[in-house]
């Protein structure tokens, strides 16, 4: 993915360099005007530059001041909480399934992204990520190609298989992501998930499950 809006990012760091030369030969006293002066400064101000990029590929990057002209994808960390609105047919009954509640947990870095949904019934996890930003064709999108890994007492309706999700992130004036995917197996499918902790939870919360969404009608 893309990182950084690239124009921006060098003029952002002409700036800093600027303000840390200025600033150096302030507090030591030294006339730029010398040339020795001048370039004596260059290992500090690298120095300022590096310390400076690290602290914001490692925290700066999810402030919202940098978002758009700097950063041009979303901070999507922690845990969404939803329903997956299936076309699969089970072979027990041959007939469809309800919603099905899902948790996606999403571990995000300035560099990577990885993505782990969780059923009931099966664990799925990210093996390819990336983000389509678009902003002038207003198009944000997360979409990742996962491996699924349904529970072993379940291998005989549902074995492990591999697919693809391509989520529309949505941020105004609810944090959403709305996708649809498909599997190996030929089965199609929506998901939609509201932001529900920016922790990364291990099960899916009880109130998921006792309370169904109904507003979201599941489109064939």
């Amino acid at each position: 993915m893309k990182n950084l809006q690239v124009k921006s990012s060098i003029y952002a760091l002409v700036i800093v360099s600027a303000i840390a030369w200025f600033t150096l030969a302030w507090l030591s006293a030294l006339d730029l005007s010398a040339a020795t002066s001048f370039f004596s400064l260059i290992p500090k101000v690298v120095t300022c530059d590096l310390l400076l990029v690290l602290a914001f590929t490692k925290w700066g990057w999810k402030w919202n001041i940098f978002r758009g002209w700097l950063v041009p994808f979303p901070n999507l960390n922690g845990t969404w909480t939803g329903h997956i609105y299936s076309d699969w047919i089970n072979p027990e009954t041959i007939k469809g399934v309800a919603s099905i509640p899902v948790i996606l947990t999403v571990h995000q870095s300035f560099f990577h992204i990885n993505c782990k949904m969780m059923t009931g019934e099966m664990d799925s996890f990210s093996t390819s990520e990336g983000f389509n930003i678009d902003p002038e064709r207003q198009i944000k999108q997360l979409a990742y190609i996962y491996t699924s890994k349904p529970r072993i007492s379940l291998n005989q309706r549902s074995l492990p298989h591999d697919g693809a999700i391509v989520f529309d992130i949505i941020e105004k004036p609810v944090r959403k992501l709305k996708g649809r995917y498909w599997t190996e197996r030929k089965t199609i499918g929506e998901i939609i998930l509201t932001h529900y902790s920016s922790n990364l939870l291990e099960d899916i919360p009880e109130e998921l499950n006792q309370h169904p969404v109904t507003e979201e009608k599941h489109i064939r």
